[in-house]
């Protein structure tokens, strides 16, 4: 079939890989040129362990402490706005134990499997991405977290999640180079990570050897609709006809979906991300300063440092005082590092699509009938890109399903 992806980024490149695979002739259509994507920049982890979504107990009266301080993990802009009014509503509303106890086995499903298929993309592709299994280190400082902290393992270890509780000290045998300043700490030794811009950047051209054509710099106008099927998808580049359509747009997806007539609650969360390059003595393992909210990945001999949920809608204006925070966190928990601020030039930003209760979309749209959706993925789209992709060709060629995508239904709002 022809098969047209919207969106180039983790989501769409991982469906277009799956869905060339199964002998589908595929388009991605992009904005961009697909180089500076949410894909591009971010952390690099693949969490099997972050198995509570973001909508969860607590989340609520932490947002509301967070947003008076201008260098927080969190800010919400103050703005009038129904979708942001609505989306709140519903982050509230879920923002439950019950929520929690439901959500967290089918993103446990789609993690380990996304996993797995790195695992299987790491020895198939001809290029090297960075793809290391180390594990991901939670990190903390005071009681207070600490308290959440092992909640938090015990819940993962009645999952099947394996998490290890470990005092300051046994930290620091994990980072035989880096000094860590902490009270102790949580270790997922089943999580793994990769240099996204590695793949990114390789992948693209790979795909495109592989007779998948890349539309960049081509933006999605209008649709044509006959008889409950997307018959062409009109852009500035002219019009397309396919036999099925996956919408892969990330923050973009719920402006996109509206076009046709589909509410699909979505929020821009946008977040921040800078590396220091040539470190003598690096990090081995990917870590979070929970605390800070700031994540730390070493990439190769670099050390990527990102973290800030900002709901501030679409837009791609950098705010220093929220890069400030990460700076300043920093040798709290790494204190031989310590860092000036970096040129805003240096800073890197990504938006992130954010549904309100912290759950993917993914499926098979109920108002055409040629219309997949994949979006939704907040601080886990590289996490879960992989396996995501192969759900969509699965859910393209109707076939059975790796794992269920039920709790992911793009109209389930």
């Amino acid at each position: 079939m022809k098969i047209g992806i919207i969106g180039g980024g983790i989501i769409g490149l991982s469906s277009a890989y799956y869905l060339m695979q199964a002998g589908h002739q595929v388009t991605v259509i992009d904005q961009t040129d697909l180089k500076d994507g949410c894909s591009f920049g971010n952390a690099g982890m693949i969490v099997p362990s972050h198995i509570i979504p973001l909508a969860a107990p607590g989340m609520i009266t932490k947002g509301i402490r967070w947003m008076f301080n201008s260098t927080s993990p969190f800010y919400v802009r103050p703005r009038l706005s129904g979708t942001l009014i609505k989306w709140g509503w519903q982050f509230y509303r879920h923002s439950t134990k019950d929520h929690v106890e439901r959500a967290a086995p089918a993103l446990k499903e789609l993690s380990l499997f996304s996993k797995a298929m790195y695992q299987q993309l790491a020895k198939e592709l001809p290029f090297d991405f960075g793809f290391h299994e180390r594990g991901l280190l939670m990190l903390y400082q005071t009681k207070e977290t600490e308290h959440e902290e092992i909640e938090a393992a015990t819940f993962a270890n009645k999952l099947g999640i394996e998490a290890r509780v470990l005092s300051a000290s046994e930290v620091q045998e994990l980072e035989p180079e880096m000094r860590v300043s902490v009270r102790g700490g949580v270790f997922y030794p089943g999580d793994a990570h990769i240099t996204p811009q590695a793949l990114v950047s390789q992948w693209v051209p790979y795909l495109v050897n592989q007779g998948v054509s890349i539309q960049s710099f081509t933006t999605v106008e209008d649709f044509v609709i006959e008889s409950g099927r997307i018959k062409s998808v009109k852009t500035s580049k002219g019009d397309f006809n396919f036999d099925e359509v996956v919408i892969a747009t990330g923050s973009w997806s719920g402006l996109l979906v509206s076009k046709l007539g589909i509410t699909l609650p979505m929020q821009a969360g946008k977040g921040y991300s800078f590396t220091l390059n040539d470190i003598e003595k690096n990090s081995r393992i990917p870590s979070i300063f929970l605390e800070a909210r700031v994540a730390v990945t070493p990439m190769g001999s670099s050390l990527r440092f990102g973290g800030t949920m900002e709901i501030t809608g679409v837009n791609h204006s950098i705010n220093m005082n929220r890069v400030k925070g990460i700076v300043h966190a920093i040798p709290r928990y790494y204190p031989d590092l310590n860092i000036a601020m970096p040129d805003k030039r240096e800073v890197w930003h990504g938006l992130r699509p954010c549904s309100p209760d912290g759950l993917p979309y993914i499926g098979r749209s109920k108002s055409y009938s040629n219309l997949v959706i994949a979006t939704g993925h907040s601080m886990m789209g590289l996490s879960l890109g992989p396996g995501t992709g192969k759900l969509v060709a699965e859910i393209v060629g109707n076939e059975k399903l790796s794992v269920s995508a039920a709790p992911f239904n793009p109209e389930r709002f």
